[in-house]
């Protein structure tokens, strides 16, 4: 049996838990740059916004309903999320974080599954303060499913067991909801008749596999409540790491923008120590407002092949810059840069230059160093000089709220 743990509303409820008076109140979350509304609590979609709806047409509505909105605050919602985890690890060895919000667990050899999915939503809100919903059910597919009846069906408690197919469950749920169903299969099976999970399950699986793909197969395998999807244990190989923002004012000298190439670059590197490992290239791109004036509309990358992976921070932000100068035009009004990191292997994968030795055992110290301050004090703590200080560029996030639990000049204060 399978366990779906989905955190409700994550970032707005993450802005709840250290701000109680709005408990009641509707919330929304913004995007970068705070341009439209990505999350929003259950109070805020009654009153009929929606995601993606876009902050500068909405505002005035928004505070005349009275509606709390944040800017994104990634550092404490990954706070946040690491501690749900943790707290899901005491009921299972058997964990796979599926996404900020999401864990899969295996709950293989017990019986009292409504009584211990009750137990893991307690808990995880008593320790952490999150809500959130819990789907049981023989598939991962059918936690899936599962867990969207705990969220939203009525009469449910937050946690719901699904312990063989319900047809009558699966009837009222669209074939769009169903877990690696994309909206392009939703257009393909609508076509074919097929308008919920419990149509899609009627499906011969072979034919589904000639016709579609096997993924789609699987799927309604998992639906007749036959295992095809165990848990991930072991996070998937990362394929690249992307680094990239809009800014916040049009960068219209070079300076700007090698500073904010810089300061991309040497967090993609952060990213790539962080998952242990090492980059083969560098993508490079820019742009001008993609809907500005056509004479003026711009974009560009250059790709950087270095001679061996590394992850240091000088060799990622060099070769940056080397990208950067092939490709950077003057007198533009840039919108948008960012690095992205690919060809990425884990240390046994690399394969050490002749010439150049590897990554020397002086640059990997000192990255460990600079990693560890800037964990315990805070991120750029130590950064590199060419990034700049200023960061009149960086993206707009005048709604934020603190970092109560990652900075200590940004805890909560109780007075009595």
């Amino acid at each position: 049996m399978f366990a779906l743990v989905d955190c409700n509303s994550f970032y707005a409820s993450c802005e709840r838990v250290f701000r109680p008076d709005l408990k009641e109140r509707p919330v929304v979350v913004l995007s970068n740059n705070d341009g439209c509304l990505i999350a929003l609590s259950n109070e805020a979609k009654a009153m009929g916004y929606k995601m993606g709806d876009v902050f500068f047409k909405v505002r005035n509505d928004l505070i005349k309903n009275r509606v709390a909105v944040f800017s994104s605050n990634y550092a404490l919602y990954g706070d946040l999320s690491a501690r749900v985890m943790k707290v899901l690890e005491n009921y299972t060895p058997d964990l796979e974080v599926y996404s900020i919000d999401e864990a899969f667990l295996s709950l293989s050899g017990f019986n009292d599954l409504a009584e211990r999915g009750q137990v893991i939503k307690a808990e995880v809100e008593r320790f952490t303060g999150v809500p959130v919903s819990v789907g049981i059910a023989p598939t991962k597919t059918l936690a899936k499913l599962a867990n969207h009846v705990a969220k939203r069906f009525e009469g449910q408690s937050g946690s719901y067991v699904m312990e063989t197919p319900d047809a009558h469950i699966l009837k009222q749920i669209k074939v769009n909801k169903v877990w690696g169903i994309g909206r392009q299969l939703t257009k393909h099976l609508e076509a074919f008749g097929v308008q919920t999970a419990y149509d899609l399950s009627l499906l011969s699986p072979r034919a589904v596999r000639k016709r579609f793909s096997v993924v789609a197969e699987r799927t309604v395998r998992e639906l007749n409540g036959i295992s095809c999807i165990p848990l991930e244990e072991v996070p998937p190989h990362p394929q690249n790491i992307i680094v990239s923002r809009g800014f916040k004012t049009r960068v219209k000298t070079k300076q700007e923008m090698i500073e904010a190439v810089s300061f991309y670059a040497n967090r993609a590197a952060e990213k790539a120590r962080t998952k242990k490992v090492y980059a083969t290239n560098i993508h490079v791109f820019i742009r001008t407002d993609p809907y500005g004036d056509k004479q003026t509309r711009y974009s560009a990358q250059r790709i950087i092949k270095l001679n061996e992976a590394q992850n240091d921070a000088a060799t990622i932000i060099n070769a940056s810059l080397q990208g950067l100068d092939a490709i950077y035009k003057a007198g533009l009004a840039y919108q948008k840069a960012g690095i992205m990191l690919t060809g990425l292997l884990y240390e046994e994968e690399r394969q050490t230059s002749f010439f150049e030795g590897g990554q020397s055992d002086k640059a990997n110290e000192l990255m460990k160093t600079i990693d560890k301050i800037n964990k315990i004090h805070g991120r750029e703590t130590i950064r590199p000089a060419i990034a700049g200080s200023n960061k009149t560029w960086f993206m707009a996030r005048n709604l934020l709220s603190p970092r109560y639990t990652t900075n200590w000049n940004e805890l909560r204060k109780v007075r009595c």
